[in-house]
């Protein structure tokens, strides 16, 4: 059956990302390579894990999640960019909100999963993922990343029970962010609650 979201994530031109990563790869600080190396690593290997890419606007967070999408695109391979606002998505090529990329609730609860129901398209362009990043992390409810975890570990242990046991489904996620920006938005809510709502207060 045709999926047009996975014809979508794999409609790139494979030589301009070839050309591209080289350019992108060529310019990265020692440390910027290491973050990217240990990313692409736990990719291939299918290792997993969860990474956070932090620093202040402006010290290449985008150019590195830039030579990782290009990376991996040139290899044929799903990777789904996305932020936590629509103005930050924009900067990832193929970027997009994270609530409409995972049908996020909007009110966010303890116990709350993503509305991805098992086979459909987006079920199964999930099974054909290899790497999630998220840019702008701080600016979400912690909520939203339990949610995402317990999803992915019904959708990736569908396709193998192993999967239920691994830190969302085994799938990597690469977050980025500042914390020194915006953080998540609690209405009426006090310094505490604020704090407490950050995905670093989290059991992930």
């Amino acid at each position: 059956m045709d999926n047009r979201l996975i014809r979508e994530e794999l409609n790139y031109n494979l030589q301009e990302m070839r050309t591209l990563h080289t350019t992108l790869h060529n310019s990265l600080t020692p440390e910027q390579l290491a973050i990217y190396e240990k990313v692409i690593v736990a990719v291939t290997q299918k290792k997993g894990g969860l990474f956070f890419l932090y620093g202040p606007g402006g010290t290449g967070k985008t150019f590195v999640y830039n030579t990782i999408l290009t990376k991996l695109r040139s290899e044929k391979m799903i990777v789904l960019a996305v932020a936590s606002s629509g103005i930050a998505s924009l900067l990832l090529p193929g970027g997009r909100t994270a609530h409409s990329r995972f049908v996020i609730p909007l009110e966010l609860m303890e116990n709350n999963t993503c509305g991805i129901k098992q086979k459909t398209h987006l079920a199964d362009l999930i099974q054909q993922t290899r790497l999630i990043i998220w840019d702008e992390a701080p600016m979400t409810q912690k909520y939203a990343f339990e949610a995402l975890d317990k999803t992915l570990w019904d959708i990736l242990g569908a396709q193998d029970e192993t999967n239920r046991t691994r830190l969302f489904g085994g799938m990597p996620i690469l977050l980025g962010g500042d914390f020194r920006q915006i953080l998540p938005v609690i209405p009426k809510g006090k310094r505490q609650e604020v704090v407490h709502a950050c995905i670093n207060r989290s059991n992930l």
